[in-house]
């Protein structure tokens, strides 16, 4: 990973909406499409900073580790928007918030990550069939996924609303403010279980409108295809700050997030004592720095948690 410079800073600062337009490019034409071109799009907002590679190891943690374990393979689910996990312009380099804590917790443990690529939706079944050892997307902790689910936590985020600057939506603090309107949001997440579970509140139903790429839920809200964007508090933040025209709303419902294995997983324990040293030794607040998470800090991490009511 490339040190921080000057050069970087200033890519902070590249309108948000030009990443968007990348992503809603790639996800529209295929193959018509110039890749190159907006992966490049998408890094631009992307930092670098190197908070990682100092870790070391740290033999207590390690021991908490079934044994003979060096590897595990990583479900790492790509939103392209930051704090989320992006493609860098070399077109395979994944980076975000999840990428660096899962590296960060692989040195402490002394192991190997073999990453890949999946669609949100798509992990936490993944994790049972065994597929996968275990997957990072910003995935809540919630009393229904706790069934089927091991969670070690490592943040607090949760959810939120967004919606254009000119809209005459306030604080939505109740989801009947909702009613009539056009809801966009991701697909298979707590949002959009959350947004079904209680459309029976409305007279007048809201709808609700999913999507695989955050390029294209941003898309609808500027196009007036949709009214309000309901996703994760960090990632709302983020892309208010970076695009115009668009306005954070409020919180509405705070979630632990955390890594997600297998229901009765022996690595959590490990995970656990890795994320707490994280914290011990600063390189937990130098994460949540670089991506512009502080709000979201945690104490202590913990395994599987009541859902935050």
């Amino acid at each position: 990973m490339r040190s921080f410079n000057t050069h970087a800073r200033n890519r902070l600062i590249v309108p948000f909406a030009l990443i968007t337009a990348g992503t809603l490019l790639l996800t529209a034409c295929g193959s018509g499409t110039d890749d190159t071109a907006t992966a490049s799009a998408r890094a631009d907002a992307v930092p670098t900073a190197d908070v990682v590679s100092a870790v070391k190891k740290d033999d207590a943690a390690a021991k908490l580790l079934p044994s003979g374990t060096t590897s595990l393979t990583l479900a790492v689910s790509v939103s392209g928007q930051p704090p989320g996990t992006s493609i860098l312009d070399d077109g395979k380099t994944l980076a975000g918030q999840d990428v660096d804590f899962a590296n960060a917790v692989a040195r402490v443990l002394g192991i190997r990550l073999k990453t890949e690529q999946a669609s949100f939706e798509a992990i936490l079944p993944a994790l049972d069939s065994g597929k996968y050892d275990l997957g990072v997307g910003n995935f809540g902790v919630t009393d229904e996924r706790r069934r089927t689910i091991d969670f070690v936590t490592y943040i607090n985020d949760g959810q939120g609303f967004a919606t254009r600057s000119d809209s005459k939506l306030t604080k939505i603090t109740d989801l009947t403010r909702l009613c009539g309107l056009n809801v966009a949001t991701g697909a298979g997440t707590t949002f959009e279980a959350t947004l079904e579970d209680n459309k029976h509140l409305c007279k007048k139903p809201y709808k609700v409108q999913t999507y695989n790429e955050q390029g294209a839920i941003w898309s609808s809200l500027q196009q007036g295809r949709s009214d309000v964007v309901m996703s994760t508090i960090n990632g709302l933040r983020y892309a208010v700050a970076h695009q115009q025209g668009v306005k954070f709303l409020n919180e509405y419902h705070r979630l632990d997030v955390g890594f997600a294995f297998k229901k009765g997983t022996p690595l959590a324990k490990a995970f656990q004592a890795a994320v707490n040293d994280l914290i011990k030794n600063g390189t937990y607040a130098r994460i949540l720095k670089k991506w512009g998470t502080t709000g979201s800090a945690t104490t202590a991490s913990r395994i599987s948690p009541p859902e935050l009511k």
